[in-house]
């Protein structure tokens, strides 16, 4: 407990810099005397922590002394910071709380140089909503059920155990163990429909990669696709691959047929 209000008392003098120890004792609900022993524990400790008397007196941390001591360029802090924002998309309040406290440990702030949303246009199939259901069946390890729209549309009712998201071409999967099929299988967010948390925990299996095997083999194709669809060959395919035809059509060759047949089926969506 002490040690957790030492910890306390510095984040907060590094974010408001300077507290007199009256604000400190009702701020963590502590006597005044027990403020002067924990600032004399933490000046033991090595850390520059003053106090002054005066008008603009208080309690203090010597500036930039965490920065100075730290093992992290400016720029990794940075990497760092915006690395927990935008994982804010994932909603998990405890990210801005942990932002909040690296900001002042290093004393910078963020350079909003990107930003990152994984919902759809519009909230389309409601992606996100679904998105959190799953994230909370995962960290809690109980079992969802939903209905689920193969590629051809047709229906079936799932019961899972969640292992895992995965954000992979534009697009979010769930990776789980299918209770029925006996074995882990990949659905896609947007094809899952009527998903509820079923009060049934269980215990995690180890979670198969998902890589391609390395003696997979693979044929060339040339795929010809015409000029109406040309838009959508450009957003799947590498414009090294592709060779514009006269009348319009675009002439896309590839090496991998598991590729071509993937991004073939996306074009004919």
């Amino acid at each position: 407990m002490k040690e957790s209000r030492l910890f306390k008392i510095m984040y907060y003098l590094l974010n408001k810099e300077r507290a007199t120890a009256s604000e400190l004792a009702e701020k963590f609900e502590v006597s005044l005397r027990t403020i002067y022993r924990d600032i004399d524990v933490l000046s033991s400790a090595g850390i520059p922590i003053y106090t002054s008397t005066g008008r603009n007196g208080g309690v203090y941390l010597v500036d930039n002394f965490v920065l100075d001591r730290a093992l992290l360029s400016a720029e990794e802090q940075q990497n760092i910071l915006v690395a927990l924002q935008h994982l804010e998309v994932t909603k998990n309040g405890s990210n801005n709380k942990t932002i909040l406290k690296l900001k002042a440990l290093f004393q910078t702030h963020i350079h909003q140089w990107i930003d990152i949303d994984f919902s759809q246009w519009g909230e389309y199939n409601n992606v996100h909503n679904k998105f959190e259901v799953i994230k909370t069946a995962i960290l809690s390890r109980v079992q969802i059920h939903f209905e689920y729209a193969n590629s051809q549309g047709k229906m079936s009712q799932r019961l899972v155990n969640p292992a895992k998201l995965l954000y992979k071409s534009n697009a979010w999967y769930l990776q789980a163990y299918c209770i029925d099929k006996k074995d882990f299988r990949v659905f896609k967010l947007s094809r899952i429909y009527e998903i509820t948390i079923v009060d049934q925990s269980f215990e995690p299996l180890d979670i198969p990669s998902l890589d391609k095997k390395s003696d997979t083999e693979y044929i060339h194709l040339d795929l010809l696709f015409l000029e109406e669809i040309a838009y959508r060959v450009y957003d799947e395919f590498n414009l090294n691959n592709i060779t514009r035809q006269n009348d319009g059509s675009c002439l896309m060759h590839n090496k991998s047929t598991e590729y071509c047949n993937q991004n073939v089926r996306r074009l004919h969506k």
